[in-house]
């Protein structure tokens, strides 16, 4: 008899950085009103789907220095998973091995990249059909970054992050460097809240539209100066190393530097692959990324 080798799912769950993030104020259901250019980066945790007696989600992390792969919470990819079989008549047990190099709580969106990549791993390991716009509502549901990592393409992000919109950006080449803490989303926005909104953000000149246009062209030394994120303030006023992290990327020769999402990473704007190797090279725990990745589209 011929052994029957188990079929495995292999999805990349890559990272995302907001070029700029705006926040426009409070809505109803408790979340805030935002707008994002939202990229997604190469760095990117590996998500291994296949069939198993029960649903369970295995960890392997290489990302959290502290061995830490939970900032808090249900993991993602298991509420995606159950989204996914609460839909599904033929949905049956499955092991969800992830291996983490994202880091967490770091702006850079890894659990949710973790549930994107689940939504459409068991959606085909379990023969569901669900759709491109089933799975988006499901991943609006599961968490405000998943529809746009859903998307693995630039998108502008409105609403809460459940509105898309595709943008063309060329590959950018970015340094980032990895904060030894984490922020949870949650905490900084209502940090910008207590600072006074749109008082905190410190960026009442800036114009999204100019980010775009900058960011269309891909002229990375035009684009560098116009990066910001109305959550920077006040996560800095809390995490001083997010400003010195941003103060040593330009002064390694970065032509912009932001804070990605809530944070705590920071990235920095270089001219090409060599420009961002040179940069990563003199920062600790810096590494080069390029987004969108080249060849996903």
């Amino acid at each position: 008899m011929v052994a029957v080798t188990p079929r495995t799912i292999r999805r990349e769950a890559n990272a995302k950085i907001n070029v700029f993030l705006r926040v426009l104020g409070d809505r109803e259901d408790g979340y805030h009103e935002v707008q994002s250019l939202v990229l997604p980066i190469s760095l990117a945790d590996r998500v291994n789907v296949s069939a198993g007696s029960r649903l369970r989600v295995k960890v392997n992390d290489e990302a959290s220095r502290s061995g830490d792969v939970s900032f808090g919470g249900l993991n993602l990819a298991l509420v995606a998973a159950l989204a996914v079989a609460d839909r599904c008549p033929d949905a049956g047990g499955a092991l969800i091995e992830i291996d983490k190099r994202i880091p967490v709580a770091a702006g850079l969106g890894g659990g949710s990249a973790d549930a994107a990549a689940t939504l459409d791993a068991v959606n085909e390991l379990w023969g569901c059909g669900l759709q491109a716009d089933e799975l988006a509502e499901l991943g609006e549901r599961i968490g405000s970054d998943v529809p746009a990592m859903l998307a693995r393409t630039p998108v502008l992000v409105t609403g809460r992050g459940e509105r898309l919109e595709p943008v063309e950006v060329p590959p950018f080449d970015w340094v980032l460097v990895r904060c030894p803490f984490g922020v949870r989303s949650p905490d900084a926005y209502r940090w910008w809240d207590e600072m006074g909104g749109h008082a905190a953000a410190g960026h009442v000149s800036s114009d999204p539209a100019r980010v775009l246009a900058a960011a269309g062209t891909g002229d990375a030394e035009a684009l560098g100066p116009l990066l910001f994120n109305d959550l920077e303030a006040p996560v800095v006023a809390r995490h001083p190393q997010v400003f010195e992290a941003k103060k040593e990327l330009l002064a390694a020769g970065a032509f912009g530097s932001v804070m990605s999402g809530s944070g705590s990473s920071v990235v920095g704007l270089a001219r090409d692959a060599a420009h961002a190797a040179e940069i990563a090279r003199g920062i600790t725990d810096a590494v080069a990324v390029v987004g969108p990745p080249r060849g996903k589209g």
